[in-house]
């Protein structure tokens, strides 16, 4: 007798097991839902980080002034071993992405990582009496400054005409360690 209610217990449960599997199915084909639905990206503080990258950094140390409250930084790290890389990511008034990139890496290898493959389109423009070359590629196009010792990137999703706001109001400086 006692065989013979394990059997059914089992039975039961496999059945139970498959009404509930079906009930879910079928709620999350008939209940809306919406998957686009994203948690809003929160605004960072990059003061700090900023301090000491101008500090440890051999280079002048890129971020913006006086960009209106509409643009909203949404990341940033600095890495000084190997390569020391800076990085400022921002969201544009229109929700597009656009981040500032240093480092000292090689250039070719450092533009390429950076603007996703974007390729040099051979123009140029300039910005605060300095001559950015523009790279265009099919996720990010790009803004790019060489210098001697390190290379800039104002890159991201945002057209040409963000990135160029963005570079407007970069201020490259190097702070004294204490």
């Amino acid at each position: 007798m006692a065989g013979r209610n394990g059997k059914k217990t089992v039975g039961s449960l496999v059945l139970s097991l498959g009404v509930c599997v079906v009930g879910a199915g079928v709620a999350y084909v008939f209940i809306p839902h919406d998957d686009s639905e994203r948690t809003p990206v929160k605004r960072v503080d990059y003061r700090v980080e900023l301090l000491t990258a101008r500090r440890a950094a051999s280079y002048p140390v890129a971020a913006p002034t006086g960009l209106p409250k509409t643009w909203k930084p949404t990341s940033v790290r600095y890495q000084g071993e190997p390569n020391e890389a800076w990085h400022l990511g921002f969201l544009d008034p229109e929700g597009q992405y656009v981040a500032v990139e240093q480092s000292t890496e090689k250039p070719v290898q450092f533009i390429d990582d950076a603007s996703q493959g974007a390729e040099e389109t051979g123009r140029a423009q300039t910005i605060g009496g300095e001559s950015w070359q523009r790279y265009k590629g099919a996720k990010y196009d790009a803004l790019v400054l060489k210098r001697k010792n390190s290379t800039t990137l104002v890159t991201g999703t945002a057209g040409f005409g963000q990135l160029t706001k963005m570079a407007e109001a970069l201020e490259m400086k190097k702070e004294k360690a204490s």
